[in-house]
């Protein structure tokens, strides 16, 4: 009868212990058994994702001694409510989804990604090539494609290209950059908003460009403000020397994303710039 008390206490104890301990952030681990769990937007369909942060997440558990693995999130929403419950502990983020974090959960910039040596990308509107449609102005009255819902960055870029939502007969939202650029080259949309590297992948299947923003900060890794200095310490560190130096670490970029050469490191204050610009569409 005691043992079977003494066993019903341990399983009690357990069951308490799993419902009530606090999430990583709360109570992280040492840095030399670090377990971390890295998010990200929905760029592509979750297999993809899997493929392109898998390549990422090796390298940091190759080049560190944390346990990095990936959880893929459905959509920009999601991915910034994994990072600020804890969910995940760094996570890629678009601009408005850093911002959005930001402002929700504290969490802190780590590094962003260059392209040529910069941390800036703009969007662009694609049309397919021999369209006959060379201006923004010519996209009016015609079906545009759009990426994610709560892209806000997206409704205010084509904003500040001439063009508002209204101007369409028709708009979608396809989710991933991908999805725009093949919808346009397959004639279901006239013109789609992409990011300039996804219009420069595509380029050489029918896409032209008529018309960008200027450059705008780039995606970035973010951090849950929980995580012990240590531990974001090692993520930034690993990242920062993660350049097309060797084959190796080429093939780990180019597998994450084509256009990028290299992260360095970034502050708040350069996504001010993305706050004042989607200021208009917040509720």
């Amino acid at each position: 009868m005691k043992m079977k008390r003494a066993l019903q206490g341990l399983l009690a104890a357990l069951l308490t212990g799993v419902s009530t301990a606090p999430a990583w952030a709360a109570n992280p681990p040492s840095a030399q058994a670090a377990g971390v769990t890295m998010g990200s937007v929905a760029m592509d369909i979750p297999v993809e994702m899997i493929k392109r942060m898998s390549a990422l997440t090796d390298h940091l558990a190759r080049t560190t001694n944390l346990h990095v693995h990936f959880r893929a999130s459905p959509n920009l929403g999601s991915a910034v409510e994994d990072l600020g419950t804890g969910q995940t502990q760094i996570a890629y983020l678009t601009p408005v989804a850093y911002v959005n974090a930001r402002k929700k959960y504290g969490v802190l910039p780590l590094v962003a990604p260059t392209v040529e040596g910069r941390p800036h990308f703009s969007l662009v509107i694609g049309v397919k090539a021999g369209s006959g449609i060379s201006s923004p102005a010519e996209l009016k009255g015609k079906r545009f494609a759009f990426g994610d819902e709560k892209a806000l960055l997206q409704r205010a870029a084509v904003e500040s290209i001439g063009l508002q939502s209204s101007d369409f007969s028709s708009f979608a939202y396809l989710k991933h950059y991908d999805n725009i650029a093949k919808a346009v080259l397959a004639g279901d949309f006239d013109g789609g908003i992409l990011k300039d590297s996804i219009a420069d992948e595509f380029k050489g299947r029918g896409i032209t460009v008529i018309g960008s923003t200027p450059p705008l900060p780039s995606y970035i890794f973010a951090v849950h403000p929980g995580m012990p200095v240590a531990v974001r310490n090692q993520l930034r560190d690993a990242l920062l020397a993660l350049n097309k130096s060797t084959p190796e670490q080429a093939a780990t970029l180019e597998a994450f994303d084509k256009s990028y050469d290299g992260f360095v490191v970034v502050d708040d204050a350069a996504y001010d710039t993305v706050r004042t610009l989607i200021q208009p569409f917040q509720k």
